[in-house]
């Protein structure tokens, strides 16, 4: 009998043998088991007996699983962020406080759902760059593959996803290498949330950004640190920034520094 696994790949109920061979490819890649599903074996059976957690691969989507939820990739409040930008508003506040331009380079140290990468995505453009990163695999692998398959249109970039821990891929950049850093840690407080955001808490990465991170992303960035906070909490003050004038009416704050 197989050992119960804390991860694994699988597919839909009856899939297709290029389905298959993608998720096989993809459980390659990221070094995780692909444990094969029967046709209508349940996936709450087989989070009981297999693995706490399956990346599960459907013809139309690739979605994350626990006992808890289910999770799949949507570009959500990105995409209306994104419909309002192209109208011609710009009071988005993460374009206000990192005062994005086309053809900048954006790094967005934390990918989590993807909707500050999208929207910068946007306004940089198609010269412009965004490399994000995330590093847990389960988001990571739902977010990256969601992606992927997202529509960005003419006036975008793509966004490039990468596995990767923050700290480390900041370490490893020559100084000056992107124009913007962004950094959208976990807040210290959970706020209510929707179902999607509690996916998110359960499988992101908790560590607290740290000013060592913070010093690597100052030296990386050419223009601006970026870092989203909770208006109630102390993240943005223990890091030694003021939180940027903003809407009363928000639960988030914005903190920023040049290099």
């Amino acid at each position: 009998m197989l050992s119960r696994v804390p991860l694994a790949v699988t597919t839909s109920g009856k899939p297709e043998e290029a389905l298959v061979a993608r998720a096989r490819e993809a459980a390659r890649q990221w070094n995780l088991p692909l444990i094969p599903r029967r046709k209508k074996e349940a996936i709450a059976r087989m989070l009981e007996s297999a693995a706490d957690a399956f990346i599960v691969f459907e013809r139309e989507d690739v979605s994350l699983w626990d006992k808890e939820g289910t999770f799949s990739f949507t570009p959500g409040m990105a995409h209306l962020r994104r419909l309002r930008i192209q109208s011609g508003e710009r009071d988005d506040a993460f374009l206000r406080v990192a005062e994005l331009r086309a053809g900048d380079h954006v790094l967005d140290c934390t990918l989590g759902l993807g909707q500050d990468a999208l929207v910068a995505s946007l306004v940089v453009g198609p010269r412009g760059r965004v490399v994000a990163l995330e590093k847990s695999l389960a988001l990571y692998a739902v977010v990256s593959e969601g992606l992927k398959a997202y529509d960005y249109g003419p006036d975008s970039c793509c966004v490039e996803a990468l596995h990767a821990d923050a700290h480390e891929y900041l370490r490893s950049l020559p100084s000056g290498s992107f124009d913007i850093v962004f950094f959208d840690p976990m807040f210290e407080k959970p706020k209510k949330s929707q179902p999607a955001f509690e996916m998110l808490r359960r499988f992101a990465e908790h560590a607290p950004l740290t000013a060592e991170t913070l010093e690597q992303a100052r030296r990386v960035a050419r223009r601006w640190v970026v870092v989203k906070g909770a208006k109630y909490s102390e993240d943005l003050k223990k890091l030694g920034l003021e939180a940027e004038p903003g809407s009363h009416y928000t639960s988030v704050i914005w903190g920023r520094m040049s290099p």
